[in-house]
């Protein structure tokens, strides 16, 4: 890989966390082209060749152009979802976007040589919370009592064993209101009068409350691991309150460190944001690990601890490099 081989960025142009690594790639003079899936067909245009050496070409933004064959890392981030052109009809347009979901985001995810933070097939597999929980276990974390389920009996006997209980939604949704208002499901405790027949429209995760001392969001990027204590929240759902919350960075425990690789190498990824509970027995509990969590909301200087270990993976294709 040439030295002015490019980092390709994934993602929407509303992304803070993203535009923190730019910056630091720009600093550093590492070229870098942002790119959108969610601009194709309009605002890019892809030209891929394939044979016996593999996929060269190039893909051209109104503002950047790329070979596909000279990107260095990839980082993907945030991308909006696959379009199409306006003015189609509903079977043309869903016709289209399935093309180009298979079609750039196939070559996309099969760039020679590339370094990926993460491969989005590797984020989409570790996405699924049951896949996370079911190979959390198997790697030696503590995870609270978790129900799946679309029976209300059992939903009911769930809380009625473990009370005080948590709802959590099991993926973040885009969710409108009559409106169109963007909404969010928190993490909220289950009322019991709350459990009616509408428990058996989905799939829902029902989970033992962790009385909490403190939590802690552990942000791994590689080899390299920044553990952030949270405390201060007035709710139960901290992601709530983040003005009100204090952040400390401390030292990752070293069985937690060894679980948390164990983790990372089983779904092939390079960096996970992974939330923890602990209580008043320092007994610490796993919640989840988003494979693409955000980081840029944390205070200096732990936001800018991450975004130089995250540019380092890309600038240096995950070659450790000694600072």
């Amino acid at each position: 890989m040439t030295p002015a081989a490019p980092v390709l960025v994934v993602s929407q142009v509303d992304d803070v966390t993203a535009d923190s690594v730019i910056e630091e790639l720009n600093r550093r003079q590492v070229p870098v082209v942002r790119l959108d899936p969610g601009d194709f067909p309009t605002g890019i245009t892809v030209a891929a060749r394939l044979d016996e050496n593999g996929i060269q070409g190039s893909a051209t933004t109104p503002s950047r152009a790329i070979d596909l064959s000279g990107v260095r890392s990839v980082y993907w981030r945030r991308p909006r979802p696959y379009t199409a052109p306006p003015g189609l009809g509903d079977q043309d347009a869903h016709w289209c976007r399935e093309e180009a979901r298979y079609g750039l985001g196939g070559i996309l995810a099969s760039l020679p040589g590339a370094h990926y933070v993460n491969h989005p097939w590797r984020n989409r597999n570790a996405e699924y919370k049951p896949a996370q929980l079911a190979t959390a276990a198997r790697c030696g974390f503590d995870i609270p009592p978790t129900l799946l389920t679309n029976d209300e009996t059992a939903a009911r006997e769930f809380v009625r064993h473990h009370d005080p209980v948590v709802y959590k939604p099991l993926r973040s949704t885009d969710y409108l209101n009559a409106e169109g208002q963007a909404l969010t499901v928190w993490v909220e405790e289950v009322d019991p009068a709350d459990l009616t027949a509408g428990v058996t429209q989905t799939m829902h995760l029902f989970q033992k409350r962790v009385r909490s001392v403190a939590d802690l969001r552990v942000t791994a990027v590689g080899d390299e691991m920044f553990t952030v204590r949270i405390e201060g929240s007035p709710g139960l759902d901290w992601r709530r309150h983040y003005d009100a919350l204090d952040y400390t960075l401390i030292d990752t425990p070293p069985r937690l460190a060894k679980t948390i690789r164990d983790y990372l190498k089983a779904f092939g990824l390079v960096f996970g944001a992974f939330d923890f509970g602990m209580d008043g027995d320092d007994r610490i509990w796993l919640y989840e690990c988003n494979p693409n969590g955000q980081f840029a909301w944390f205070p200096e200087p732990i936001t800018g601890r991450i975004v130089t270990a995250v540019a380092d993976q890309l600038q240096h294709a995950g070659e450790h490099r000694a600072r």
